[in-house]
């Protein structure tokens, strides 16, 4: 880049010079606990998954292997049965599975105790590759697909 010399300026004045760009401001992110309500509606993404893979899964690109149905269930029965789906989808093979949590509509303050659980365990396991709300189709912000490590 030494040898480069700069061109000169537009003697009609066409061409404005815009100013220097501010510096972005970087947000850190803050700690969530298990039942903050802003992690609840966020996808996630173990570190090294690029981001594409989570509209993949909200758009309802990779086909649903497996489902399992939590309601009716209790906060630590729904967290061993996600492990326990987890675990055996994995050791057989399936790619993508839905769990269908609920939105808690019908709880005590209107709160998903079921849908915080889930993700909280899916977050945990290691073999979960990343997570999104499921598309319209398959319940929204009442269910999540999952991606599995192969």
């Amino acid at each position: 880049m030494a040898d480069v010399i700069p061109l000169p300026r537009d003697p009609r004045g066409r061409v404005k010079a815009r100013p220097p760009a501010a510096p972005r401001a970087v947000e850190t992110p803050r700690a969530t606990s298990p039942g903050d309500p802003d992690e609840l509606h966020d996808s996630f993404a173990a570190p090294g998954i690029d981001r594409r893979e989570i509209r993949k899964l909200k758009r309802g690109e990779y086909p649903v292997a497996d489902r399992r149905d939590l309601h009716g269930l209790t906060a630590n029965e729904a967290g061993a049965s996600v492990r326990r789906l987890v675990d055996n989808c994995r050791h057989n093979g399936l790619r993508c599975i839905c769990i269908v949590h609920g939105r808690g509509l019908h709880s005590e303050g209107s709160v998903s105790i079921l849908k915080a659980r889930v993700r909280e365990s899916l977050r945990s396991h290691p073999g979960v590759l990343a997570y999104a709300d499921a598309p319209p189709s398959d319940g929204r912000a009442g269910a999540v697909y999952v991606l599995l490590r192969k």
